[in-house]
């Protein structure tokens, strides 16, 4: 690699740490002439960089935003961050991300040097990932909710909700939420004056409409959506008071399994729906901690009838 070519990378490393250097800045830091920045600005332009530069005072090199990405120049430890991350996103949640991300490693394949492609190799080979049942949504649709959530315009969209019944929907959009396996919108429903979740994969036929509104007092998304996935959907919603740390349950309870609250140092809250009363019931015997029933009455019955079969399950038979 000559001279040139290594002072072009480090002054592209250089634009890249921070948004403005001066010419003088950048001169003395690759020890060379102020001529010497404007002719390796140009070769940066050259190669699909935006490099743009001001003059007089507050003026300088920055690097801006491009109509086409340019090569990336990564430190090797970065390299291999992209590289693994690209592998995972593989069986992702978005239409076609998967088939991207495939297309993009094969790129960064081919100009990583040998030693870096088998430091990813090991790690993709000693990992195994367990993929959940996901439901994908498409790219255009997540791409056209993201911006009225940034625009702060009203959507329209068709939903379906999850017994099946189909309904037309105008809302507010607050904010995505994308959990391991799905993405919500969190937004305030129009038509039902409250704040709502809807899953994406249940949307069809999106629609922003050019009417701007003002952002409401609004809860947490995260919280709203996680209220929704752990309760709202379930004939039974179980509150139990569980005789651990909130750090020792929350190793135990994922935010998708149920809601977690401290109750003083030694004990927590967990809010968790279920159908099926056994199943509540197993599930937080399976916890291993003393806990108290707070709601609801039928969950009460269900650890009674448990604990009878229990007794009966270890008493001698004639």
């Amino acid at each position: 690699m000559t001279g040139t070519t290594e002072r072009v990378l480090q002054l592209l490393s250089l634009l890249q740490s921070r948004p403005v250097w001066s010419g003088a800045e950048l001169a003395e830091r690759l020890g060379v002439t102020t001529r010497s920045i404007r002719r390796d600005a140009g070769r940066l332009r050259s190669l699909g960089y935006p490099v743009e530069a001001t003059h007089g005072s507050g003026g300088g090199y920055r690097l801006g935003a491009g109509r086409a990405l340019p090569p990336l120049l990564l430190a090797d430890e970065e390299a291999v961050a992209v590289a693994v991350s690209l592998r995972l996103a593989a069986g992702g949640t978005v239409a076609g991300a998967s088939e991207a991300a495939v297309r993009t490693l094969a790129k960064l394949d081919q100009v990583m040097p040998p030693r870096l492609r088998s430091e990813v190799r090991a790690i993709t080979d000693a990992t195994a990932t367990l993929v959940a049942t996901t439901d994908q949504v498409d790219g255009e649709l997540l791409l056209r909710t993201a911006r009225a959530c940034r625009d702060q315009v009203r959507l329209r969209f068709g939903y379906r909700a999850g017994d099946g019944t189909t309904s037309e929907r105008r809302v507010e959009p607050l904010r995505l939420v994308a959990t391991s396996r799905r993405w919500y919108l969190a937004a305030w429903d129009l038509d039902r004056d409250d704040w709502r979740t809807f899953r994406l994969d249940r949307m069809s036929e999106v629609e922003a409409t050019t009417w701007r509104f003002v952002l409401r007092q609004h809860p947490d998304p995260v919280e709203l959506v996680q209220r929704s996935v752990t309760a709202a959907p379930y004939r039974f919603v179980a509150v139990v008071r569980l005789h651990a740390p909130l750090a020792v349950v929350a190793d135990q309870v994922s935010a998708q399994t149920g809601r977690l609250e401290a109750d003083g140092e030694d004990h927590c809250v967990l809010t968790a729906g279920g159908d099926d009363l056994g199943g509540i019931t197993g599930f937080l015997l399976s916890l291993g901690h003393e806990l108290d029933v707070l709601e609801p009455e039928e969950l009460r019955e269900a650890f009674r009838a448990s604990a009878g079969r229990m007794l009966r399950a270890v008493q001698p038979r004639g």
